[in-house]
């Protein structure tokens, strides 16, 4: 039985909470931390790094007035133990349950549904300047980690920030990581600030003393106030924040409640004034396993909580569709000299550490900043050298613009791989892959593919590195990478594969979906509808010769793909038959429904919207009842 938490039943209960408790409490919240994420998986060290952190957010603010803004968001399951959801933890990232990340219609205390990096200064500042406008009084506070600092958006906020004059507090969260060790500048910087503490020791004690003399003391201590700029510059070189027009704190213990409750006070109380306070936490504290190896338990699955190892990781040798792009790319690098390896933020995520190992002088890890990763690499290409960049689906699309202008305006011969495309499961509407086909197909001059099978991702990425001249992406899925026993017929640009032949039905499957297609077709053969089966490989340029050739003689045509109905594989499809004139009886188009997924297993989404082998058997057989 957890004592304390089971006082806390809804917002700003801890205040009830006595300050001789608050480690009792810490400790209870660490517990519910790794038993619950044990269960479900998530994001486990970065909530235990801001434990204290979180409990000082809530004993300054009240909830829902008060305004508490999350950089991405994956760590505020501590925020939510603390809004009254303690006891529904257990449904974290289950369909229906509680979301990994904040989300307002989950609880008004979430202020801002979050999921990518380096947003929160913006969204924060848009509060107060409402706030302002209103004439209201609450309290906004942004928490932003400095591994999202490489994010320019968070320079641009700031920037406005300094320019607007308005009241509000930034937290910087520093634990010296993002999801992997921090890289560039900034990390740099930040570690310059956390080693000196000359500045703040001397500030702090001369004030106070000068503070106790009688009469003149005072007005001293308001002078040297007065030069704080002047003691920085001498004491710590270039203070970045203050220079952005910042009022600076720092650094503070996360870790510890008091000083921070203090430094979070002082800062809300500055009128007109953007206050940046830094606190130095340590992440996965308080659980051994997490504090060894932070990077592992960033986002973790199901784990036994005695060893720290994830369930089933033993036994399960299956290559994912991960691992056999990051082989792909180390004997890459050994046959393709021109061969680099760009990531943003994501080296272990995206498959890239063998290769970081091997060549470490042509892999880049940018940061979390994929624009500039984009645009980086359209760099590179440019002075005649092949870079793949690996991002994930969702965090390419931030990179919507660079890719236009940058890349495929030249044609510029970067090759994408987009990992994690499609439905990826619990990490929710933020992290699901939908919509990477329908912003590449706006893409002039892109040529993208989508393997059906493990083999066939090294097929194309070896195609792309060798004939294709201009921008090329290649999308695949998250998990494991399932093989075809067949001849693979070799990869020709825009051609399709024939994966079997039916007179009734004809399936265009794309990617993942081929095998859902293959066994759909198999039931159908029960039902008496003869089904072909094409894997397009190709979305764009995809086969149109094979397409008129397959949907002119068949009773019902079904596109297949994991991603949205919006601007998708189905609709070109749709819009070319429409316009060759091939008048089809049924045309289904089997896609993700124009709506934003929730969190759920992969399994349970796939049924919920119409994707697994028994929804696309129903709707097949339906239009041929109606073809008929």
């Amino acid at each position: 039985m957890e004592r304390l938490l089971d006082k806390i039943d809804k917002p700003n209960d801890i205040k009830n909470i006595p300050p001789s408790e608050y480690r009792a409490l810490a400790k209870e919240i660490r517990r519910k931390l790794v038993r619950t994420v044990s269960e479900t998986g998530g994001h486990l060290a970065s909530n235990l790094g801001v434990v204290e952190l979180t409990m000082a957010l809530h004993l300054c603010l009240t909830f829902p007035e008060d305004k508490l803004v999350w950089d991405v968001g994956h760590q505020s399951y501590v925020h939510k133990i603390l809004t009254g959801r303690a006891d529904t933890m257990w449904t974290l990232r289950q369909m229906g349950g509680l979301c990994g990340f904040p989300s307002i219609a989950e609880d008004a205390s979430d202020t801002f549904g979050t999921g990518h990096s380096s947003t929160s200064i913006s969204v924060a500042l848009g509060l107060a300047k409402a706030r302002d406008l209103k004439g209201t009084d609450e309290k906004v506070f942004a928490v932003i980690g400095d591994g999202a600092l490489s994010g320019g958006m968070a320079y641009e906020a700031m920037n406005n920030a300094a320019a607007l004059g308005t009241s509000m507090v930034i937290v910087l969260n520093d634990n010296k990581m993002s999801i992997a060790q921090n890289v560039g500048g900034m990390s740099n910087y930040l570690g310059k600030i956390r080693a000196n503490t000359k500045y703040r020791d001397l500030k702090l004690s001369v004030e106070d003393a000068l503070d106790k003399v009688p009469v003149l003391g005072t007005p001293i201590a308001g002078q040297i106030r007065k030069t704080k700029d002047s003691l920085k510059r001498l004491l710590i070189s270039g203070m970045l924040f203050e220079d952005m027009g910042l009022t600076y704190i720092g650094p503070i213990d996360g870790h510890n409640i008091n000083d921070m409750v203090s430094a979070f006070e002082t800062a809300s109380s500055m009128e007109n004034e953007t206050v940046l306070v830094h606190v130095v936490t340590q992440k996965g504290k308080g659980y051994k396993p997490a504090m060894e190896n932070p990077e592992l338990f960033h986002g973790i699955d199901k784990f036994d909580i005695k060893t720290g190892i994830p369930q089933g990781s033993e036994t399960d040798h299956t290559d994912t569709y991960t691992d056999v792009f990051g082989k792909w790319l180390v004997k890459a690098g050994e046959k393709y000299p021109e061969v680099v390896s760009v990531c943003a933020a994501m080296p272990d995520g995206t498959g890239v550490m063998d290769f970081i190992e091997k060549y470490p002088d042509r892999a880049f890890d940018v940061g979390i900043a994929e624009e500039h990763a984009v645009t980086f690499a359209a760099g590179m290409s440019a002075g005649g050298i092949r870079p793949v960049v690996s991002i994930y689906s969702t965090f390419l699309q931030r990179a919507y613009d660079q890719m236009i202008h940058d890349v495929c305006l030249d044609l510029r011969p970067v090759i994408f791989a987009i990992d994690r495309s499609g439905i990826t499961g619990r990490d929710g509407r933020t992290h699901q892959g939908l919509y990477d086909i329908s912003y590449l197909n706006s893409m002039p001059g892109m040529t993208v593919m989508a393997p059906m099978d493990g083999e066939e991702l090294e097929d194309m990425l070896d195609f792309a590195v060798e004939n294709v001249e201009g921008p090329v992406a290649v999308r695949y899925p998250r998990g494991e990478a399932i093989n075809f026993d067949r001849d693979r017929a070799p990869i020709e640009f825009g051609r399709a594969e024939v994966m079997r032949d039916g007179k009734e039905v004809v399936i265009f499957a794309v990617g993942d979906m081929v095998e859902t297609a293959i066994r759909a077709a198999a039931e159908l053969d029960k039902k008496m509808i003869r089904s072909a089966v094409i894997n397009m490989r190709f979305i764009k340029p995809f086969d149109k010769e094979l397409v008129k050739e397959q949907a002119s003689s068949r009773r019902v045509v079904v596109t297949m793909e994991d991603g949205t109905i919006s601007g998708g594989f189905g609709e070109s499809v749709g819009a070319f038959l429409s316009g060759e004139g091939i008048r089809v009886k049924r045309f289904v188009n089997i896609s993700v429904p124009d709506c934003f997924v929730e969190h759920g297993s992969k399994d349970e989404l796939f049924e919920k919207y119409g994707l697994n082998v028994e929804s696309v058997v129903a709707r097949i057989s339906e239009a041929y009842a109606e073809a008929r």
